[in-house]
């Protein structure tokens, strides 16, 4: 079963859901994990594909999207809608619903921060896997 974990920027967090889900990414990755960012639409998957280049001037993330990138040499894949590829592994969502395909990943982290609206969203996601039955872990930021 998939492992849900929530992570909510407080109030005095620095930063936004984007930059913890290039954090969380880079972490994953370098943990020798594949990762697929999931987002709501083709503007804020090139967002994050931006600020993947440049989150850490020290680092690199091998990261693309999913729509321009060879899937078996890219292990950090950004995309939205209905499909993630062939990808199980670690998902992060930055959409504001449901990923219909998150039971298939072995990991899956769900981004809140301060935003009313996303906070809200996010409220509803919870409610949506604890009464699917999955256990939920929630790190406070």
């Amino acid at each position: 079963m998939t492992q849900v974990d929530f992570y909510i920027l407080g109030d005095q967090s620095a930063g936004d859901r984007y930059q913890l889900a290039c954090r969380l990414a880079d972490k994953a990755w370098q943990q020798g994990h594949r990762v697929y960012l999931h987002t709501n639409s083709d503007a804020e998957s090139r967002h994050l594909d931006k600020l993947l280049w440049t989150h850490r001037e020290d680092s690199f993330i091998p990261h693309g999207l999913i729509s321009e990138s060879d899937q078996s040499l890219t292990p950090v894949l950004i995309g939205h809608g209905e499909q993630a590829g062939d990808e199980h592994d670690v998902l992060v969502n930055l959409a504001t619903d449901v990923p219909p395909f998150f039971s298939r990943f072995s990991r899956l982290a769900e981004l809140i921060d301060k935003d009313p609206a996303i906070r809200a969203a996010g409220r509803d996601r919870y409610r949506t896997y604890r009464d699917r039955g999955y256990t939920l872990n929630t790190h406070n930021l």
